[in-house]
């Protein structure tokens, strides 16, 4: 007798041992829930194959190849990737809207003698699930934004106070992009818009609402990511913690940050500085540009800090006057000084 198939809505049900996302590997990079594997009934080329017949032929052979196609697929799974779970293993199984191919994958896995549930609508519930999280949660939180000069060290101060155990959003890590226009981060492109939004709504879900929560201060963009609004209104009504440093120190953070930029990706990073002629004007992006060329890093961060940056940071301050809670001026750019920072922090807070 085959194990039973539960319908349910919630894909964070405890009794989930784990989750099982059968869209094609194309479907699940552009998003999925977090720690699902991927496991394909489909491969890309095999769903637009599968599409094409459907479109040209007819329903009856698309569903024939399909079928062929799927039976191969899930017992690659089962031999391979499934061959260690236990009689008593649960695991939640999708698709696209909870039809034919998490549908297949389940009764097999039933058969096998595995209790499986299916996600009611598939992705396209969770989805929906999702984005009304996102309206729903951000008013709620009290959110302390960590604010201060481009090098002045906001990501490295928002892990000393996870190590201090505040909590936190790492809006850049999420998005992997560091905001700035120099920002891109190397070998770790941007995710999708939606698989941001996935990981934003798991990390918000796991936050404590009756808690303080500190993000880094950022405009509405981070690279080619829209924050989503409600977080973005609930970010510009909050209180914030303003971090200064030193100009040396914010030069040994800068040249730690973007060593990318300034030794392994020089032409990338003359593109860019060139990209900004119009904004400063060409005698100003040709000193730039001069201090790169003779390999003063020093000269040239101080400039662009001076031209660009730390104006452009005076400007948005003025515009979104914030209320500022806190000042912290870092005594140096070691761990320590931060660890002392956020113990600053997380004591007033408290």
């Amino acid at each position: 007798m085959p194990a039973p198939i539960e319908m349910i809505k919630d894909w964070r049900d405890s009794r989930i041992d784990a989750v099982i996302d059968v869209r094609s590997p194309a479907e699940f990079a552009d998003d999925h829930i977090a720690g699902a594997i991927n496991l394909p009934v489909f491969s890309n080329e095999q769903r637009a194959d599968i599409g094409t017949i459907y479109k040209q032929v007819s329903s009856f052979e698309a569903r024939r190849k399909g079928a062929s196609l799927v039976s191969q697929n899930i017992a690659a799974h089962i031999t391979e990737s499934l061959s260690d779970k236990p009689e008593n293993w649960r695991p939640l199984i999708h698709c696209w809207r909870g039809g034919q191919r998490s549908r297949a994958f389940a009764h097999i896995c039933a058969e096998i003698g595995w209790a499986c549930f299916l996600l009611e609508g598939g992705y396209k519930t969770y989805r929906g699930a999702v984005m009304d999280e996102l309206r729903a949660v951000p008013e709620k939180l009290d959110i302390r934004l960590i604010s201060g000069a481009t090098g002045v060290g906001k990501t490295r101060l928002l892990h000393a106070l996870k190590a201090q155990n505040a909590q936190i959003i790492d809006l850049e890590d999420l998005a992997a992009h560091r905001g700035s226009l120099l920002g891109a981060m190397p070998d770790n492109p941007q995710p999708s818009q939606r698989l941001f939004e996935s990981r934003l709504n798991e990390a918000l879900s796991q936050i404590d609402q009756t808690r303080p929560v500190y993000l880094e201060a950022e405009s509405s963009r981070i690279g080619s990511i829209a924050l989503p609004k409600e977080l973005w209104a609930a970010m510009r009504k909050a209180k914030i913690i303003e971090i200064e440093a030193e100009l040396s120190d914010r030069l040994i953070m800068l040249k730690h940050d973007y060593p990318h930029l300034l030794t392994k990706d020089a032409e990338a990073l003359h593109q860019l500085i060139n990209g900004m002629v119009q904004r400063h004007g060409y005698e100003t992006v040709n000193l730039w540009q001069g201090a790169l060329v003779v390999g003063d890093f020093d000269s040239f961060i101080s400039q662009i800090l001076n031209d660009h940056y730390d104006p452009a940071y005076q400007r948005t301050s003025a515009r979104h006057n914030r209320v500022i809670l806190q000042k912290i001026k870092l005594n140096g750019s070691a761990d320590d000084d931060f660890s002392d920072a956020a113990n600053n922090i997380v004591l007033q807070a408290n």
